[in-house]
C-alpha cells in the first residue's frame, strides 16, 4: 500500500483529519522500530528509506519476510485488539516517516464510522498482502523442495 492509496482512499477531509494525528519522525539504519509481541501504539507511513519486517521462527534469528519503502504502511496491529505487534520491524536504511498515534486514530475512527470503515478497508488490504508475502517466504525457506507456491488470492 502506498501513501497515495491510504490517504486518497479516505472520505472528504479524512486525510487532513488523519494527518492531525501524525508527526514526522526518523529512524537511523539498524534501529528496531518495534518487536513482535510489544504494544502496538503507533503506525507509520514511510516517506524515505526502507524497513525490514521480520518474524520469529523457532528460536532462530528473526526472518525477514518483507521489505517496505516509500509510501508503505508500517504496522497494522494497532487496529486489532489486543494491540500487540504480530511482526517485528527494523530500519534497513535511514528512515523518515509520518508516525501516527494509534489511540487517537482509533478514537477518530470510532467518532466517524465512514472514515473508520475506509481506514479499516485500507489496513485490511495491507494485512492480506502481508499474509501472502509471509506464506510465500516461509514456504520458499522452510517448505519441502519443489513445494507448490501459494496463489496470490485465497
Amino acid at each position: 500500500m502506498t501513501t497515495t492509496t491510504l490517504l486518497t482512499a479516505l472520505p472528504p477531509n479524512g486525510r487532513e483529519r488523519l494527518m492531525r494525528c501524525a508527526r514526522e519522525v526518523s529512524f537511523p539504519e539498524q534501529t528496531r522500530i518495534f518487536e513482535e509481541g510489544g504494544p502496538a501504539d503507533h503506525f507509520w507511513i514511510i516517506r524515505t528509506g526502507s524497513v525490514n519486517l521480520d518474524l520469529q521462527v523457532g528460536g532462530r534469528r528473526p526472518v525477514t519476510i518483507q521489505f517496505l519503502s516509500h509510501g508503505d504502511l508500517l504496522g497494522w496491529s494497532w487496529l486489532v485488539p489486543p494491540y500487540n505487534w504480530r511482526l517485528g520491524a527494523e530500519a534497513f536504511s535511514p528512515v523518515r516517516a509520518y508516525e501516527f498515534d494509534a489511540t487517537a486514530v482509533r478514537a477518530l475512527c470510532e467518532a466517524d464510522p465512514v472514515l473508520g470503515l475506509a481506514v479499516t478497508h485500507q489496513v485490511l488490504d495491507v494485512v492480506a498482502h502481508r499474509l501472502q508475502a509471509t506464506r510465500r517466504h516461509l514456504l520458499d525457506r522452510y517448505g519441502p523442495p519443489g513445494a507448490v507456491t501459494m496463489p496470490d488470492e485465497l
